[in-house]
């Protein structure tokens, strides 16, 4: 008898399935972290500058996703292509599966939200686990027979792939019942709803209603908690218990000091309409959205820690311990730069930063806007090089003088009728003066056509974007292109120079095309 390559490869499969779902389970009844979010984060930490642009470019928002299902899906490829190894040489699969554990548990031991012990118990309860069902499925595994040499009792070789297939799916389901428990069914360790329904902040005083347009189609003058854009490192949002902690102010300070959350809610009195941008986005893209931040200024806070001559550098990091890096001068020069504990009338919701980050008006987010807060350090610019700089991208980033038109959609297919071409601009901490709209058929030279001033929408603050509109009645049928530029407050017109947003923002005019029908008569 030889053994089946195809019953050891679903041996394997499923070993791996228990492995998998054991460590979720034990992850949720011990309140620890997902062993797959683990090797994830240490993936992440791990990639190559130039590789993590790519996935930026190619899968933007949806990389986490891919990457937690990448992580899965390869330890089921690896646990498949193990099992006929182990039907041979079944100390191999053992040993595979012992090298599994040990390397989850160092990856757990990396995160500064997870102790060191409970890494070690769910990687070794999930390598135990795949070790069992390994054994049991290999012993049970049904042979491949010589009929001539070894003819099978009646019913034998039947009864021995039914038994087989009985115990596989028995492990493989159980191993999904495990996965969907430890990740739906028991709740996590820091109910983090809980603690912002405790939190009452005062309405926003900001009036964000007064002279909006409402067309369309067009973004609204304040994105709504729900619909502001996500982009961060965190696999998996931190569940930060406000209970026990506290916001340190370390490094090149006379007075280190930290404070609980509720002293700086106590001390959360500055309101600030604040737009906020990533780097990584496109010309046209969505990667910003425009809020009113409640919480306590910086400059306050450094002048109570006492800043030392030469710190150069403010280095916020977070619980994840994910940091971000911004010249001294910048919170010290009179724009509202904040400790922000409050989004649009709400404490912030968990995935933008529950219960602290940073916000300093006219940067990137990738160099100041830390979430999920629990250090300001000072140094200086050059001993110390924040999360995204050793990446490839830009140490010092001011947001750059952007447009976008919101609608029209590309693409698009119009009637003749009159119409509002609209949109929003930004320019960091400069606001915005003016925004121009360019059309032109799309066969000709889109330099040919003329630029016309759009109406500008109210201005929250020097660091918000504009809604603007422009009435349009397309003069007839054919494709159109439609462009828009901005001017900042300070008089400088946006670059038509196209640059991709590595290493320190994209730049270039935003563009459309339409396509017009003449109405039917």
């Amino acid at each position: 008898m030889t053994r089946s390559r195809t019953a050891d490869a679903v041996s394997g499969f499923v070993a791996a399935a228990v492995a998998l779902g054991v460590a979720e389970l034990a992850a949720a009844v011990t309140g620890g972290a997902s062993l797959i979010v683990e090797v994830g984060d240490v993936i992440v930490d791990k990639t190559p500058g130039p590789v993590v642009k790519w996935a930026i470019d190619l899968l933007g928002t949806n990389d986490k996703p891919f990457l937690l299902w990448s992580v899965t899906i390869g330890a089921l490829v690896i646990g498949t292509l193990l099992g006929p190894l182990a039907g041979r040489y079944r100390n191999a699969g053992f040993a595979a599966f012992a090298l599994f554990g040990v390397l989850g548990a160092l990856a757990g031991a990396q995160d500064p939200l997870t102790s060191s012990i409970l890494a070690v118990v769910i990687a070794a309860a999930a390598a135990l686990a795949g070790v069992a069902t390994l054994s049991i499925l290999l012993e049970a595994a049904p042979a491949t027979r010589d009929l001539a040499a070894d003819p099978p009792l009646p019913g034998r070789g039947v009864a021995d792939r039914r038994r087989f297939l009985q115990l596989a799916g028995a492990a493989g389901g159980g191993a999904a019942l495990a996965a969907f428990t430890g990740r739906g069914l028991i709740g996590p360790a820091v109910d983090v709803e809980e603690q912002r329904e405790a939190v009452s902040l005062p309405p926003v005083q900001i009036d964000t209603t007064g002279d909006g347009f409402e067309v369309d189609g067009l973004s609204p003058l304040i994105t709504p908690n729900e619909d502001f854009y996500r982009i961060d490192t965190a696999l998996v949002v931190p569940r930060v218990d406000t209970s026990d902690w506290t916001l340190s102010f370390t490094g090149m300070v006379d007075n280190p000091y930290s404070l609980t959350f509720d002293e700086l809610v106590g001390m959360a009195t500055l309101e600030e309409a604040v737009t906020l941008a990533c780097v990584s986005n496109e010309v046209g893209g969505d990667l910003v959205g425009n809020a009113v931040w409640r919480g306590v200024p910086l400059a306050d806070l450094l002048e109570r820690a006492g800043v030392q001559e030469g710190a150069t550098q403010i280095v916020g990091r977070s619980v994840d311990n994910f940091t971000t890096g911004f010249p001294t001068d910048l919170a010290l020069d009179g724009r509202p730069a904040m400790i922000a504990i409050g989004m649009n009338g709400e404490p912030l919701p968990a995935q933008h930063g529950f219960p602290a980050r940073v916000i300093v008006p006219g940067l990137y987010g990738y160099v100041s806007a830390t979430k999920w807060l629990k250090e300001i350090e000072l140094t200086r610019l050059e001993d110390f090089d924040a999360y995204w700089i050793p990446r490839g991208w830009a140490k010092e980033a001011p947001i750059k003088t952007q447009s976008r038109i919101d609608t029209p959609r590309n693409g698009r297919t119009l009637t003749t009728a009159a119409r509002a071409v609209a949109g929003v601009a930004w320019g960091g901490l400069r606001s915005i003066s003016r925004v121009e709209v360019r059309i032109s058929p799309s066969d000709e030279d889109a330099s040919a056509g003329e630029w016309v001033e759009a109406e500008l929408g109210p201005a929250l603050s020097q660091s918000t974007w504009r809604q603007w509109v422009l009435q349009w009645t397309p003069p007839g049928a054919g494709e159109w292109r439609l462009q828009v530029r901005a001017t900042d407050g300070e008089g400088e017109t946006q670059t038509s120079a196209e640059q991709r947003p590595a290493p320190d923002g994209a730049t270039g005019y935003h563009e459309i095309r339409v396509k017009i029908e003449a109405a039917e008569v």
